[in-house]
Parts: structure tokens; C-alpha cells; sequence
């Protein structure tokens, strides 16, 4: 029965990894001793298949083992099975069928971030800070985020009932919603002073197509003023980050020339650089970058090559600190595996590893979005993180005090300081600038 339960595990192995019997032969016979714990593997197996109470499906034995494997790395290496593999490329590609919910989970309550506009959620009044206690009748108290990312998905027509706790409500309340096709928008735009042509783009995530919407956003707001853009507010609060090429597509499109981001695998193997080009780079008006402790991974990327190479004002506050590069690996059984390949690095050659990008200008964030961020862990404080062993480095730039409040001006962003701050940075005479 042992030489079958290492049948076995040879075979599943090979499945899972993508590999084949000779190749995972050929790496024992090299590595030998090293392969010796997968003797303690099969014998477990063998007495789990042979002698367990109950049956047992050896495709399930064999997801937990790999899960376990996995999850001894670091907290953003995942095995995912075929479902949320399925859910994870449907991010990227900003499409997918449920209720259009941003959410996460604070002091153990499934809660949200935000509505997806134009969603089922969003037309059933759901709101910032609402916490769903329940889906279908089940509680969510003990429930994981993918749980009940799962259970609100679903074909578009078909209903699901959220019981929703809100501050102010007496009690829980039922909300009915119709499930339907969402389509989320990774960017947002909007003129913020049209005499001085200062527009204002949120990134929300890097998606599969968000550069081509980034320029089609920008060529709006030009049309819309009349003339080039006199300033840019760029807008990476709470985005979790998303597709590393589409972060270095961003960034060439504010650079000329110049480093945008290196990568380096183990012990510095296979280094990688990600230079700009000139064509189709934007005209050298101003830009301020807002990040908060929600901008992670590819935000931080594009904040710390904006930085390092003097092209933007980074306002706000200290990032997330995720400074490690993740390649997606699609197994042959319709399961994935996320794996951390490599780190990268600022122009600068800055790892923003459990450090993140300090900002120019410190600003706090009062929108509830940001304060539901800043309650969540960042990268230091997540479990077997990656440490950053390099000697730590001052910003590019001397840090900037926040600019005095001006008076009150038409499109006045009264309620987000970090934008009212952008906005009198823009707005301010080339002197006033260099003065801070």
C-alpha cells in the first residue's frame, strides 16, 4: 500500500505542478535527502486512504496538502481551486456576474467598502460601512472574505438576500437583491477646476485594460477644458494594486526616459528592468499622487517610480508595504497557484517591502473608505511576510509640509482633505511651489 500511496503522490505531484513522473524522478534522484519528507507524505496517505472512519476523495486530500504547502510561505503565495481561480481572472478582467460589492472584513464583520456603481448593490442603497451580518439566512461572523465573495456571486436573475447592519438602524435589516452582469470601472475621472484645466483620475485597480483608460480618461478632460491639462490629481487610495505590467504601462505614460521598476527572484536571481519610452508620453504638466495605507503592490510601484524620478508630488499617507511580485501559474485541472517569484525595486533601487512609500506631503484621510483601510493590517503586521533586509534609504525628496488651507474656492473638496490638499498644491503659483 506504501508503494501505491507513492504512486500516488508522484502522480498528483506532476498534475498539480504541471510537471512530469521523469521530471519529479530526475529532481529526486539530484536532490536526494531533501525529497526524503515525501516518504512521511505517502505513509499518511496510505493510512488515511486505507484505514480513515469515513471515505474519503483523494483529489480533496491531496488540495489541503498542497494548501498547507503553500500557505508555510508567505501571505501572498495561494493555491486556489478551481472556483476561485475561476473568481481571480474574473478581477482582472473587471467583469463578473453577482452583486457589486467592495468588501472586506473588520473586527470579525463581513463589511463595505463601497457599492460598485451602477450595481445591484449600488441601486439597493448599500452604503460605505454597512455590515452585512448575514447572506441567505447564514451568519457571517466566522465567515471568510472568499466564502462570501462565493455566496454573493451568482447567474445574473437570480436573487440573494443580505441582512445588513448599519449605524443608526434599530435592528438588522433584510435587503433583497437581483443579481446581474457587473462591470467594474478600474478608472474614474473628473474635472476638479475647469478655468485651470486641473483634472482628477481614480485608479481603483490595475486591470487587464487599465492604461488604455487611464489615456481615453485623459484625452476626455482635455476635450473637456479646451486646452492641455494644467494639473492632474492622480487618485491610488485603497487600490489593492492588480496586474504589475498594466502598473508599468501607467508609469511610462507620466516618463520619458528612465528606470520604472527592477524585479529580482531569489537571492537576486533573473533581475528584470522596466524602462520608460518616450512615445506616448503625457506633457509635462504637474501631477499629485494620493496613496494611504490601502495603496499596495502596484499602486506602490507606480507611486515609487513617480517619486523617484521627480515626476509627481506623493500626498498622503505612509502605503502598505507590499514590495513582492506574484506570477499566476494556471494548473491543468482548472486550479491555480499564485507563487512569489521575485521583489521589486523603486528606480532608486528602494525595496518597499513591510517599509512602503513614505509621502511628500502627509495628509490624513478622513472618507470612510480610507478609514476602513487604515484599520486593516499592512504587510508588517501580516503573517510569515517577507522581511526587507536592505539598509533603509531617505525619500528621493525632502518630505513637503501640507499646504496652509486656502479660502474657499468653487469645486472645494471640503470633506477630503487629502484632495483639498492636492488641489491647492496644483492650484498654487510656480514660487509658493518651490517655496515648501
Amino acid at each position: 500500500m506504501k508503494r501505491r500511496a507513492a504512486v500516488l503522490l508522484l502522480v498528483a505531484a506532476a498534475f498539480f505542478a504541471g510537471l512530469t513522473l521523469d521530471h519529479v524522478a530526475r529532481a529526486a534522484r539530484r536532490d536526494g535527502p531533501s525529497y526524503r519528507p515525501l516518504d512521511v507524505f505517502s505513509e499518511v496517505l496510505a493510512h488515511v486512504m486505507n484505514s480513515y472512519v469515513e471515505p474519503v476523495q483523494e483529489r480533496e486530500l491531496v488540495y489541503g496538502a498542497v494548501d498547507g504547502l503553500v500557505s508555510r510561505l508567505d501571505p501572498h503565495s495561494v493555491f486556489m481551486r478551481p472556483d476561485v481561480f475561476r473568481q481571480m481572472t474574473e478581477e482582472t478582467t473587471g467583469e463578473f456576474d453577482g452583486v457589486g460589492i467592495e468588501l472586506t472584513v473588520r473586527d470579525d464583520q463581513l463589511t463595505v467598502i463601497s457599492p460598485i456603481p451602477d450595481s445591484p448593490a449600488d441601486r439597493a442603497g448599500l452604503q460605505p460601512g454597512d455590515r452585512i451580518v448575514g447572506i441567505d439566512g447564514t451568519a457571517t461572523r466566522d465567515m471568510n472574505l472568499l466564502d462570501a465573495i462565493r455566496k454573493l456571486k451568482g447567474p445574473p436573475g437570480t436573487k440573494v438576500t443580505l441582512t445588513v447592519m448599519r449605524d443608526g438602524f434599530t435592528g438588522p435589516q433584510a435587503l433583497t437583491l437581483l443579481r446581474g452582469h457587473v462591470r467594474t470601472r478600474s478608472v474614474e475621472w473628473r474635472m476638479l477646476d475647469r478655468a485651470r484645466a486641473i483634472a482628477y483620475v481614480r485608479i481603483k485597480s490595475f486591470q487587464d485594460n487599465t492604461d488604455r483608460t487611464l489615456k481615453r480618461a485623459l484625452d476626455e478632460a482635455r476635450e473637456q477644458a479646451g486646452r492641455e491639462l494644467g494639473g492632474l490629481v492622480l487618485d491610488l487610495r485603497n487600490n489593492p494594486g492588480g496586474l504589475l505590467d498594466q502598473a508599468v504601462r501607467v508609469s511610462d505614460r507620466f516618463l520619458r526616459e528612465g528606470v520604472i521598476v527592477s524585479t529580482e527572484g531569489r537571492d537576486g536571481a533573473n533581475p528584470e528592468v522596466e524602462r520608460a519610452r518616450a512615445p506616448g508620453t503625457e506633457p509635462d504638466y504637474r501631477v499629485v499622487v494620493l496613496v494611504n495605507r490601502g495603496s499596495a503592490s502596484a499602486s506602490e510601484i507606480v507611486a515609487g517610480a513617480l517619486q523617484d524620478q521627480g515626476r509627481a508630488v506623493i500626498l498622503g499617507t505612509q502605503t502598505f508595504g507590499k514590495g513582492s511580485v506574484q506570477t499566476v501559474f494556471g494548473l491543468a485541472d482548472g486550479s491555480g497557484l499564485k507563487l512569489t517569484v521575485a521583489r521589486y525595486y523603486t528606480p532608486k533601487h528602494r525595496s518597499i517591502q513591510e517599509r512602503g512609500i513614505t509621502p511628500d506631503v502627509v495628509v490624513a484621510d478622513a472618507a470612510p473608505a480610507a478609514r476602513a483601510a487604515e484599520d486593516e493590517p499592512t504587510e508588517r503586521e501580516l503573517p510569515n511576510h517577507l522581511r526587507n533586509d536592505t539598509p533603509r534609504s531617505a525619500p528621493p525628496r525632502q518630505r513637503l509640509p501640507a499646504p496652509a488651507p486656502a479660502p474657499a474656492a468653487p469645486g472645494a473638496q471640503g470633506g477630503d482633505p487629502p484632495l483639498q490638499a492636492a488641489l491647492d498644491l496644483l492650484r498654487a503659483p510656480p514660487a509658493a511651489r518651490k517655496a515648501r
